[in-house]
Order: C-alpha cells, then sequence, then structure tokens
C-alpha cells in the first residue's frame, strides 16, 4: 500500500485528505482511506488506511486497517493489520496491532500488544 513506486497512485485512492492548514475537532469517521497533514483533535476512525504525515499533530484515538505514522500522536492505536512508523513519528499512547514496524529515530511512549499474538496465545 505504501510502496514508493505507487506514491503517486497511493495518493489518488485517499477519499479524505485533511491538509496542514486544516484543524479537526471532535469524532470524526471514515469509511475509506484518509491521509492526515493538519491537526486532529478527538478520534478518528475508518475501516480503511490511514496516512499521518510528518506535519500532522494529533491528540486522539486512532482506528484503521492499516496505517503508516509519520506525525505527532499523543492517544492511543488501534490497527486491524499493518502499522508502520516511521522516523518522524512521536507516538505517546498504547498500540494494538496485528504487525508492527519502527524505524530508527521514532520515538514510541506506551505499550504494545499484537493482536494476532494475543489470539495465538489464548489457543
Amino acid at each position: 500500500m505504501f510502496n514508493k513506486q505507487n506514491q503517486g497512485e497511493t495518493f489518488n485512492q485517499f477519499e479524505t485528505v485533511i491538509g496542514p492548514s486544516v484543524k479537526v475537532k471532535g469524532d470524526f469517521n471514515g469509511q475509506g482511506n484518509i491521509i492526515v497533514e493538519g491537526v486532529v483533535e478527538g478520534s478518528l476512525k475508518t475501516i480503511g488506511s490511514l496516512e499521518v504525515g510528518k506535519t500532522a499533530k494529533i491528540t486522539a484515538d486512532l482506528e484503521a486497517k492499516e496505517a503508516k505514522i509519520g506525525g505527532h500522536i499523543t492517544g492511543n492505536l488501534k490497527v486491524k493489520g499493518f502499522l508502520e512508523i516511521t522516523a518522524t513519528a512521536k507516538i505517546f499512547g498504547d498500540i494494538e496491532t496485528a504487525g508492527l514496524s519502527i524505524e530508527r529515530g521514532a520515538i514510541f511512549n506506551g505499550k504494545c500488544v499484537m493482536a494476532a499474538a494475543t489470539e495465538e496465545i489464548k489457543k
């Protein structure tokens, strides 16, 4: 989904873009893919993919199918699939995900639960 080769195509696949000059307060629920470059306060949920740019500042709980995080987040993340945390990311909150990648330089302060691993332990 976030391949360098398909970056131009990926942008066209997103139905909602919260640009750098946009501030959203409240609960934001979407059905498709979302890019956040601005400010979000409240909660943000989508059944699609979420990309948080390096200029984004989010104070919210986030839920998505897949996510790529590059900005500043204060809140919990729940990602059903794969979560990619880039070097510019600063996350202060708990993470629940099935798969995780964290680049060197990223800041993560919280706890992480791997949902798929938890299901295996319960069996």
